[in-house]
């Protein structure tokens, strides 16, 4: 019994932890987008995607892992206000908004898909692991890269978690998501604030893509599936909860882990989705509600 969480259990459960991290940071600017600006980001995924190309693309230049880690973010802000004020902003007072918003960045993802598949070819790609080697822990091999991920992950939770919570900026996106026209009375560049919380959610969903780059494959594809389970998560948390992100995306991607030694790997996404259902049914505002109320 000893042998077999030794063995067995403690790398599965390491593995969905670093997974867990990654999630976490795409979760994270879905949050901040759907829970925060009431936008339902469909494209997400396809951002994070592109930080991983671009991780791709601009290693392959020559630069360092540990500088991409700062200029593919940096890279995807300007992308994100171009998106939101070329698009989002133009249908964000539409009737039916909601409906309205997911179209239009679902045929954005397409675009996106469609635009890495003729510009990086349909075939899978994976650039170098930065971090080689492992460690042993009591008697079990954990890979570096896998426990830098999971530290630095903690950390930009952190940093995130402070700016929405102890700064200036961080209180003007939660008052012009709970109430814009009052924020906006106050002084509040709202517009602005807004465009900038989009920009920084893209910006976590590209640094995810650089982070998982060197442990999964590289696809034009690849944002479809992880969507799905960070949309899961956000669900899960508590729509515009930092917390319930954290939380639900940990929580996760370890019944994913543990499950997948008992069953056939093929249940453990049925299985969390099976969580959402109930959840929705059973508390439908989350596990920690919704942050702008506050």
């Amino acid at each position: 019994m000893i042998d077999y969480l030794q063995f067995v259990l403690a790398p599965q459960m390491i593995t969905g932890l670093s997974l867990g991290v990654a999630v976490v940071l795409v979760a994270l600017g879905l949050t901040i987008i759907f829970g925060l600006l009431d936008v339902i980001n469909m494209s997400h995924g396809e951002f994070y995607a592109v930080g991983a190309y671009l991780a791709l693309s601009l290693g392959a230049a020559g630069i360092s892992f540990w500088l991409l880690l700062v200029l593919v973010p940096l890279l995807m802000i300007p992308i994100g206000f171009a998106v939101e004020r070329g698009l989002i902003q133009r249908v964000f007072n539409a009737p039916d908004r909601h409906t309205t918003t997911l179209l239009l960045t679902f045929g954005l993802g397409l675009v996106i898909e469609e635009v890495l598949a003729v510009i990086y070819g349909p075939n899978t790609q994976r650039p170098p692991t930065p971090i080689r080697g492992a460690v042993e822990v009591f008697g079990v091999m954990l890979p570096n890269y896998r426990l830098f991920l999971i530290g630095f992950g903690v950390a930009v939770m952190g940093l995130v978690a402070l700016v929405v919570y102890r700064t200036r900026l961080g209180a003007m996106v939660r008052a012009a998501a709970y109430d814009r026209d009052m924020a906006a009375s106050l002084g509040v560049p709202v517009a602005l604030v807004f465009a900038g919380a989009f920009a920084f959610g893209l910006a976590l969903a590209g640094l995810a893509g650089v982070l998982l780059a060197p442990i999964y494959s590289v696809f034009p594809t690849m944002g479809r599936d992880f969507i799905l389970l960070a949309f899961t998560v956000v669900i899960v948390g508590g729509m515009g909860s930092i917390a319930g992100a954290v939380v639900a995306g940990l929580l996760l991607t370890q019944v994913q882990a543990v499950s997948s030694l008992f069953i056939s790997p093929v249940w453990s996404d049925p299985i969390v989705f099976g969580i959402m259902v109930v959840m929705l049914m059973v508390r439908p505002q989350g596990l920690f509600g919704r942050l702008g109320r506050a």
